[in-house]
């Protein structure tokens, strides 16, 4: 792993996270909205808590990383105001299709690079994600993770709403180990696909922390929202039983975490 304190992440709730990468900040998956329903279709995603920050708080940022946007559990309504007013957003090609203005589609190892404050440059690659079941991305939609990487920096794994570990192996086989692995979990499940997990389970992520040989796992997208079926204690457990507890660093909203 690089030096202290090179990366640091701000959980902000849900699936946001504030992101110090060797000077570079970024925010994942805004979502900034107050509790409340979120209707989709003819369902309905009932957020439960706010953020720890406001946008205004969050302030600039110098990339949005957006894993999709097409569920307010992962953009809601504050968070595309926020988008609408980014720099620049990373994302999916259909999330720059209906978003426009700065979202760029970052294909899968596909690389964009930023330069750092301090001299250097950090690189964010897209990943393959898949938000369900083998065959669900015609009913869910376009999904995308992304692994930051840099000199002297730690190797980051975002998996975005990913519930594929056979896709966690093929971004194994080209980075780990890595140093820290921000998975969305919370087995969140609705009627969509008749209720088939469309994020991994507590005991998946322990098993992905295992394939990917991460040094730390910071875990997201695991509360807040009434549809996931797993949060805090489940993941405890799991990190536990596979042996993988001094892995697990389990953030409250607004607390931070430095590596």
């Amino acid at each position: 792993m690089a030096n202290p304190e090179t990366f640091t992440v701000r959980y902000l709730g849900g699936p946001s996270a504030l992101l110090d990468y060797g000077g570079v900040t970024i925010l994942v998956d805004p979502t900034f909205d107050p509790p409340g329903d979120h209707p989709v279709g003819e369902r309905v995603l009932t957020k439960t808590a706010g953020p720890a920050l406001t946008a205004d708080e969050v302030g600039a940022v110098d990339v949005v990383l957006l894993s999709h946007d097409q569920h307010p559990d992962n953009l809601d309504d504050g968070g595309r105001d926020y988008v609408d007013t980014a720099r620049l957003v990373l994302s999916t090609r259909s999330a720059e299709e209906r978003l426009g203005g700065a979202v760029l589609g970052l294909p899968n190892w596909v690389s964009q690079e930023f330069d750092r404050p301090g001299g250097g440059t950090a690189l964010v690659t897209g990943v393959p994600a898949l938000h369900g079941p083998e065959g669900s991305e015609p009913v869910v939609g376009e999904v995308t993770g992304f692994v930051l990487t840099g000199e002297d920096l730690p190797t980051v794994y975002i998996s975005g709403d990913n519930a594929s570990l056979d896709l966690v192996r093929e971004i194994a086989d080209r980075y780990a180990p890595v140093d820290v692995a921000l998975l969305f979990a919370g087995g969140a499940r609705t009627p969509l696909l008749d209720y088939a997990y469309l994020t991994l389970t507590s005991a998946e992520a322990a098993e992905a922390a295992g394939i990917l040989r991460a040094g730390a796992v910071v875990p997201l997208h695991f509360e807040q929202w009434a549809h996931f079926s797993e949060g805090g204690e489940q993941l405890r457990q799991a990190f536990a039983a596979a042996g993988l507890e001094e892995k697990l660093r389990l953030l409250k909203p607004g607390e931070s975490a430095g590596f």
